[in-house]
């Protein structure tokens, strides 16, 4: 069975920082492409930060050089490390494993940053 879970969301004061984690279970974790996506302002679901089962990243520029994304592929889990957190960085944060033919997603965790 197919998990994804998402967890480290909270209540953060702008300026602070927070680390989000995605577990993931049932599939080969270290073959997928992992994502972290956000509500955009048609609530369609935008890419803030990539990492590829090779390595490469990819920040979107809002949050380029306040984001970090990594993955432990021994731990099936990838993280968001957020820093410099700014109150329009409030959202839902969902983890999405893909590759050519198959998304998996999380229930997503949520993100409040206070000015």
């Amino acid at each position: 069975q197919v998990q994804v879970v998402e967890s480290g969301g909270g209540l953060v004061q702008a300026g602070g920082s927070l680390r989000l984690s995605c577990v993931a279970s049932g599939f080969t974790f270290s073959t997928y492409n992992i994502g972290w996506f956000r509500p955009g302002p048609g609530k369609q679901r935008d890419l803030v930060a990539s990492v590829t089962s090779g390595g490469d990243i990819y920040y979107d520029d809002s949050v380029k050089d306040r984001f970090i994304i990594s993955r432990d592929n021994a731990k099936n889990t990838a993280y968001l490390q957020m820093n410099s957190l700014k109150p329009e960085d409030t959202a839902v944060y969902y983890c999405g494993a893909f590759d050519y033919f198959t998304y998996y997603w999380g229930q997503g965790t949520q993100v409040t940053v206070s000015s």
